[in-house]
């Protein structure tokens, strides 16, 4: 085999191997879910518990 053919079957070969590589996932690509501060889950776990009340009281209130 001359080197010509040589050079063209290795260069085949290694555009076979680029083709058929497989991609790992990114990782930075997965939605991660926002980190929420101690201080804002209380907030939120008071401002939830204001209108748990207000919506008891409405229903009270309605008949």
């Amino acid at each position: 085999m001359n080197k010509k053919q040589q050079m063209i079957k290795k260069l085949a070969k290694r555009a076979k191997a680029r083709k058929n590589k497989v991609v790992p996932d990114n990782p930075s690509s997965k939605v991660k879910p926002r980190y929420i501060s101690k201080a804002e889950r209380a907030k939120l776990e008071q401002a939830e518990a204001e209108s748990v009340v207000v919506t008891e009281t409405t229903e009270e209130n309605k008949p």
